[in-house]
């Protein structure tokens, strides 16, 4: 499989099953156009033969800015990811590494 097609499944896994909560509500990141982003940002992170972490999901999540109001306001990802989601999101990245 090329790293194209991996990114591209891993990205598909990560939008399908990781969300923001924003009041209560789920916006999974398929729906945000923010999967693709992310699954770019692991995948130096999982083909390293050490083993992700949740400090490696923390550090890339705060490094992600989501926009919002149009641009006037950008937030980390991580903050608009519970907790839940991030373990949720772990366990995905935990399972690609072991498909490389």
């Amino acid at each position: 499989m090329s790293d194209s097609e991996f990114i591209e499944q891993l990205a598909a896994a990560i939008g399908e099953e990781v969300y923001m909560d924003i009041a209560k509500w789920h916006l999974y990141l398929n729906d945000a156009n923010l999967h693709t982003l992310l699954a770019e940002s692991f995948y130096p992170l999982i083909s390293n033969p050490q083993t992700i972490n949740e400090a490696d999901i923390i550090k890339v999540l705060t490094n992600t800015n989501v926009q919002i109001g149009g641009g006037k306001k950008q937030i980390p990802l991580f903050d608009l990811i519970p907790k839940q989601a991030q373990t949720k999101l772990l366990e995905i990245l935990e399972n690609f590494s072991n498909k490389l």
